[in-house]
């Protein structure tokens, strides 16, 4: 199988990269970044083909996608806040963009494309566990793009009856996560400061939870995707109901570091969601053999790598 992931060279699809060049049923593995936001670093020693380019830019897709058999369509423009600040760009690089990955995959008559969706499209709902058929209201406008990614990716699907895969991602984490930018999640950011023995800033009171998925599990999914050709006709939650709150994380790396993390409390980010969990049996009814990374080993993982490749130095106990 020869794949293409678009935004290869970000957190997620270098990852994603590692993996598929491990894999029997993968021959070849070409990725396609503007290096906007991924960097070509996070592909140093991949057998990859790299084409530098925009999915906004019809001659890069073609170069990408001429001889492809599948497509993960990974590029966005990530973070809430980032779309409050420039929410036309979120637009044009979420659900323009997607629309123009689809094209390129009908022009070259791919057989799979898989997107990567969100679960901030539920936005106000409030009902928990998150069921994938309850109702949508988008807080911000990258949620609202990302609704546009997965309804263009199924509107696909029973248009030109091209099989694609919208997976709701649900607060990704892992090794290869940067914390050095304005919009880094909330993981990296903890990890960093409190490996620096510098304060962790928490936007609101720090009860608000999320249900945390380790990078290697979102990949082992895909795979196993692009491996069956998996499809469905209504998203799909990537999550194993692993919620946990701010404060629970905090907890954690306190105990993984054996010393107390200092916190500093901001207000609540605009857009962002109280609660996040996500009913998972719609993911296990598709993807049976796949057993998720508990989030204390994932979180241990990601301290490791961090500690290990970020040539942070951890504050001794105060």
């Amino acid at each position: 199988m020869r794949i293409l992931i678009t935004g290869g060279a970000g957190f997620i699809g270098s990852n994603l990269a590692r993996a598929a060049l491990a894999e029997p049923a993968v021959k070849e593995v070409t990725v396609l970044d503007d290096l906007s936001i991924g960097l070509r670093g996070n592909l140093t020693g991949l057998d990859v083909d790299v084409v530098e380019g925009s999915i906004l830019d019809p001659a890069a897709l073609d170069a990408a996608m001429a001889g492809r058999e599948a497509v993960v369509h990974l590029a966005a423009l990530p973070s809430v806040p980032r779309s409050l600040r420039d929410p036309v760009a979120s637009h044009h690089a979420n659900a323009t963009g997607t629309l123009m990955v689809l094209e390129a995959a009908r022009r070259h008559d791919v057989g799979h494309v898989l997107v990567a969706s969100s679960s901030s499209v539920y936005g106000m709902n409030p009902v928990l566990p998150k069921t994938e058929l309850t109702w949508t209201r988008p807080m911000s406008p990258y949620a609202a793009s990302k609704l546009a990614t997965e309804a263009y990716a199924l509107a696909h699907q029973a248009s030109y009856g091209l099989p694609t895969l919208a997976l709701r991602f649900f607060n990704v984490f892992g090794p290869g996560q940067r914390h050095d930018h304005a919009y880094a999640a909330v993981i990296p950011r903890f990890a960093y400061a409190a490996l620096r023995g510098e304060p962790v800033v928490v936007h609101g009171d720090g009860t608000q939870s999320r249900d945390f998925t380790y990078v290697g599990t979102v990949c082992e999914v895909v795979l196993d995707a692009l491996r069956r050709r998996v499809h469905h006709r209504h998203p799909v939650n990537l999550a194993f109901g692993d919620r946990a709150s701010l404060l629970q994380v905090l907890d954690e790396l306190q105990a993984l570091l054996g010393r107390p993390v200092a916190r500093e409390y901001a207000p609540p980010r605009v857009g962002d969601v109280a609660h996040s969990l996500a009913d998972d049996a719609t993911l296990r009814q598709l993807f049976p053999d796949v057993a998720p990374v508990a989030r204390p080993d994932g979180l241990r993982a990601t301290v490791e790598w961090m500690t290990r490749r970020l040539d942070v130095d951890p504050a001794p106990p105060r």
